[in-house]
């Protein structure tokens, strides 16, 4: 179980609690509100904690997605650079053998 689903689960646990508290015990109306506004309080923390959860895994999402695009361009230029250095070295081949059949010409 994930640390956001333990607090998540206690966040609930808390709040069933304070939802299950009766008026029948001899609290004053002062206590009452407070607790009333600490639940307020914690459901207020509490969503606003899983829009950011939803937000970071959003952005995980684009930035995973964004990766996985570099990768691949990196993998087709290196795929590119590969082709070229084998490229101009056929041509380097090409040219030393060109200057060899000059050289026996010219004797």
């Amino acid at each position: 179980m994930s640390i956001i689903q333990k607090k998540e689960k206690n966040l609930n646990q808390l709040i069933n609690k304070l939802n299950s508290l009766a008026l029948t015990y001899s609290q004053p109306n002062y206590e009452i509100e407070k607790i009333k506004s600490e639940k307020n309080e914690i459901l207020r923390q509490k969503v606003e904690i899983e829009k950011k959860n939803i937000d970071l895994m959003r952005e995980h999402k684009y930035l995973r997605e964004k990766i996985k695009n570099l990768q691949i361009e990196v993998k087709k230029n290196s795929a590119l650079e590969d082709s070229f250095n084998q490229e101009i070295e056929e041509l380097s081949k090409e040219t030393e053998n060109l200057v060899h059949e000059i050289e026996k010409w010219q004797t």
